[in-house]
């Protein structure tokens, strides 16, 4: 390579470039590789490692938790009763008898078992999302210098490809299951952490003022005025994080991590294309639902109320409590 690149330079200048005064051969000239092998292996593994079993083994007891439930402790049934009926909640009755129908082709495919434990996976990575990155984009929003320091950060998590996280988070806290929750979460947490950012910073400042001027706190202007005008752009952000997590199913197999990627990597590996068909179109099925339904959370409704204020949850407030929606009552 150096070769090439002597002559190439020689050929474009007027005087022969001699071969020891090149500086790019072979070697590098900066040992990098031998610097994050130090800091990764021989600092971080063996003085935090502490740190990385507690981090790992609550991380498990949370997806043991939800696996348990999506796996063994529900009937499919109940399972899919539950969907029809949060997805009618949230988005609407076409789409919950979309979810519904689409889940259970998932099951008649064969594949029902697998897509609930990427199911266990997914909302596992989600809710780390959630619990570090809403707490994040807040901070950065209301921390000048807090966001100038994460925007690289956060370009760096969101170039770099895939495969580059399975590496140190497979010598970190091996391969498995948790793992691949891990990889997932840090891949899926950037586009929460930067809309989480711009809802708080899209609240328009005579508001806030206004907030202040009638004597509210710092705290009450965030969580009182800020992060309820914010939660649209914040929502969306938790849809893009399950997108990605989403993403992540098939890379996240190549360390042992169980349901449809797995399944996709052993048909890619003989060669089943059933196999790999299978557990993508079940991806493909799974993303379509869970969008359909994150997407409405911070829509209105086409009668124009909150998702808490509609479907069978609203006719249950109006039966008890004998109240009239605003729109009923216009």
């Amino acid at each position: 390579m150096s070769d090439v690149a002597i002559e190439l330079f020689s050929s474009l200048s007027a005087t022969p470039l001699p071969a020891e005064l090149w500086p790019f051969g072979n070697d590098a000239l900066i040992p990098l590789d031998r610097w994050l092998e130090f800091v990764i292996v021989d600092i971080i593994v063996q003085y935090c490692r502490p740190f990385f079993q507690v981090l790992s083994d609550s991380i498990r007891i949370v997806l043991n938790g939800i696996q348990w439930f999506f796996v063994d402790a529900v009937h499919p049934l109940t399972l899919l009763m539950g969907l029809l009926t949060i997805a009618w909640q949230i988005a609407g009755r076409n789409t919950a008898i979309f979810s519904v129908v689409a889940m259970a082709v998932v099951g008649a495919i064969g594949a029902w078992d697998d897509a609930m434990v990427t199911l266990s996976l997914i909302l596992t990575a989600v809710i780390l999302c959630a619990v570090v990155g809403i707490p994040l984009g807040i901070w950065t929003a209301s921390n000048k210098h807090a966001e100038r320091a994460a925007r690289p950060v956060l370009d760096a998590m969101q170039t770099l490809p895939a495969f580059v996280y399975l590496v140190p988070v497979v010598m970190l806290f091996g391969t498995g299951e948790v793992p691949g929750t891990i990889v997932t979460f840090v891949f899926a947490v950037p586009p929460l952490i930067r809309l989480t950012n711009i809802g708080i910073r899209g609240v328009p400042s005579d508001v806030v003022e206004a907030s202040r001027a009638f004597g509210a706190t710092p705290r009450q202007t965030l969580w009182q005025v800020q992060v309820p005008l914010a939660m649209p752009t914040i929502l969306a952000g938790i849809n893009q994080s399950l997108m990605l997590a989403l993403s992540m199913v098939v890379i996240a197999s190549l360390i042992a991590v169980g349901g449809l990627g797995q399944m996709v990597n052993r048909g890619i590996g003989r060669l089943d294309i059933g196999l790999a068909g299978v557990g993508g179109i079940s991806i493909v099925i799974l993303a379509i639902v869970l969008d359909r339904i994150t997407q409405a959370l911070g829509n209105a409704g086409a009668d124009a109320l909150p998702w808490k204020e509609r479907g069978p949850l609203g006719a249950l407030r109006k039966l008890f409590t004998g109240r009239r929606s605003p729109a009923a009552t216009s």
